[in-house]
C-alpha cells in the first residue's frame, strides 16, 4: 500500500490542478480506510461485525464529502414551491371509528432520541429533563403512546432511537415502563470518529469511545434510516404488518400521532399512499434558523441554514420568502409493496419477494441526502469536523403514489 500511495505522490509533480485534487481526494480515501481498519482491529470480537456497518457507512459519507464541491444548493436554481406541495390539514377527512383500532395496528412510533441535555443547561439525555410534575419528555411520551393503546385497545409500539450519549442512561429508564401498555424498543444509530480538520484523518486512535469520548460523534438524525434497518427492528415491523413509521423529536410533546393524517396515508381517495410526509407549519421570526422547505431540480427538497452560502443566509432567514418551517414531524412509509422478481439459487424459476421503501433507497443507494458540515473545536483546542445528515432530507428519494408532499399543520 505505502508504494501505491509513493506512486500516487510521485505523479504530482507534472500534473495539472484537477488531477491533484484527484490525486489528493484518492489519498485521503485511502488513508482513511487505512486509519478505520487500526480502529476496527481494536474493536472487541463480538462488536466488530456492527462497528463494520458503521464504518462502511461513514466511509460512504467521507467519499462524497471529498467529492462534491461547492455548496450543495446552488441558489440561484431555487424553484418555487407547486401549489399541490404544501396540503393544508383543514382539508382532511377523519376516519370511521370502526377503522382506527386497524390503522394503529400498521403504525410504529419513533422518538428521536440521541440528544443531550446542554443546551437546556441539564446533564444526561434530554428526554430525562422534568417538563411538568416531575414528569419528564419520555414520561409524557410514554403515557401518550399508552393512553392511544388503552383507548383504541392496540399496540401501537414505541422506538427510541439513541445515541452512544444517551443509550446507557436511557435503558435504565426504560425499566420502569415495563408494568404499562406500550412496548417500547431501542435501537442506536452509528458512532462515527470525528475528523482532523487538518488533516482529514480520524482524531479517535481506538474504538473504546468511553476512553476518548470527544474524538467520536453520532452523525445527526438522518441515520435513522440506516441504524433502523441495520438494527433489524424494520424487519420486524414488516413481519408484523406495520406499514408506516411516524418519526418526531422526542421534546416535541405536540408531535403526536393524528388520526386524520394516518388516515390519509392508509385510506387516500385516489388509492395512491404517499410514501413521505413532511410536517410544516407558518415560518415565524423564532424558526428563521430552522429548516425550510424548497424545490430544486423538480423535487421537494429540505434546506437547512448549514447548507446556505454565507451572502444568503439574510435571504433564508426571510419569513416572505420562505414561508414553512419543518416541524421533523414525519411519516415514512415501512411497507413498500413493491414486488421484485429473483432467481431462485436451487433452480431457474423467478422468485417473487416484497421490500419496504426503507430498504429499496438503501439497497439502490439512493440516500445521499445533503452532507452538513459541523465544525467544532475540541477542549484541547483541535479543530474538527463531524459530517452530519438530517431525517427530513431523505424526502427526495422517496416515491410511489403521491410521491412525497407537505402537510401544513
Amino acid at each position: 500500500m505505502n508504494s501505491f500511495l509513493e506512486q500516487l505522490r510521485h505523479q504530482r509533480a507534472p500534473s495539472g490542478s484537477r488531477e491533484f485534487k484527484e490525486l489528493t481526494k484518492k489519498d485521503a480515501q485511502i488513508q482513511l480506510a487505512q486509519e478505520l481498519d487500526k480502529l476496527h482491529a481494536t474493536t472487541p470480537e463480538e462488536k466488530k461485525w456492527q462497528k463494520q456497518k458503521e464504518f462502511d457507512g461513514f466511509q460512504r459519507l467521507y467519499q462524497r464529502f471529498l467529492q462534491e464541491e461547492g455548496p450543495s444548493v446552488e441558489w440561484e436554481s431555487i424553484e418555487k414551491l407547486p401549489e399541490n406541495a404544501v396540503k393544508n390539514y383543514s382539508t382532511l377527512s377523519q376516519p370511521a371509528a370502526e377503522q382506527v383500532q386497524s390503522m394503529l395496528s400498521k403504525l410504529v412510533v419513533v422518538k428521536l432520541n440521541g440528544g443531550l441535555g446542554t443546551s437546556m443547561g441539564c446533564q444526561g439525555p434530554k428526554s430525562v429533563i422534568a417538563v411538568r410534575s416531575d414528569l419528564t419528555f419520555l414520561d409524557l411520551t410514554v403515557q401518550q403512546i399508552e393512553h392511544l393503546n388503552k383507548t383504541y385497545r392496540t399496540n401501537v409500539p414505541l422506538v427510541l432511537m439513541n445515541s452512544f450519549n444517551t443509550d446507557e442512561d436511557t435503558q435504565k429508564v426504560i425499566r420502569k415502563y415495563k408494568g404499562l401498555q406500550v412496548d417500547i424498543h431501542t435501537f442506536n444509530q452509528s458512532c462515527y470518529p470525528r475528523i482532523n480538520r487538518e488533516s482529514l484523518l480520524p482524531v479517535a486512535k481506538n474504538c473504546n469511545v468511553e476512553s476518548d469520548i470527544e474524538a467520536w460523534y453520532p452523525p445527526g438524525h438522518g441515520d435513522f434510516y440506516e441504524s433502523l434497518y441495520n438494527s433489524g427492528l424494520l424487519k420486524k415491523f414488516l413481519d408484523e404488518g406495520r406499514e408506516y413509521c411516524f418519526i418526531s423529536n422526542i421534546d416535541n410533546l405536540g408531535a403526536t400521532v393524528d388520526l386524520n393524517i394516518l388516515n390519509l396515508l392508509l385510506n387516500p381517495e385516489d388509492n395512491k399512499s404517499p410514501e413521505f410526509v413532511m410536517e410544516v407549519t407558518d415560518k415565524t421570526r423564532a424558526d428563521v434558523k430552522g429548516g425550510t422547505l424548497i424545490q430544486y431540480e423538480g423535487k421537494l427538497r429540505l434546506l437547512e441554514i448549514a447548507q446556505v452560502p454565507k451572502e444568503h443566509v439574510d435571504d433564508f432567514k426571510s419569513v416572505k420568502t420562505f414561508k414553512f418551517f419543518n416541524t421533523n414531524n414525519l411519516w415514512v412509509k415501512l411497507d413498500g409493496k413493491i414486488i421484485l422478481f429473483q432467481q431462485c439459487q436451487f433452480c431457474s424459476d423467478l422468485m417473487e419477494y416484497i421490500i419496504s421503501a426503507i430498504d429499496r433507497v438503501i439497497k439502490k443507494g439512493d440516500l445521499n441526502m445533503e452532507i452538513i458540515v459541523n465544525n467544532k473545536t475540541l477542549n484541547n483546542g483541535l479543530n474538527v469536523i463531524q459530517l452530519e445528515t438530517a431525517v427530513g432530507a431523505a424526502m427526495k428519494t422517496f416515491e410511489g403514489g403521491l410521491g412525497e408532499f407537505c402537510l401544513k399543520i
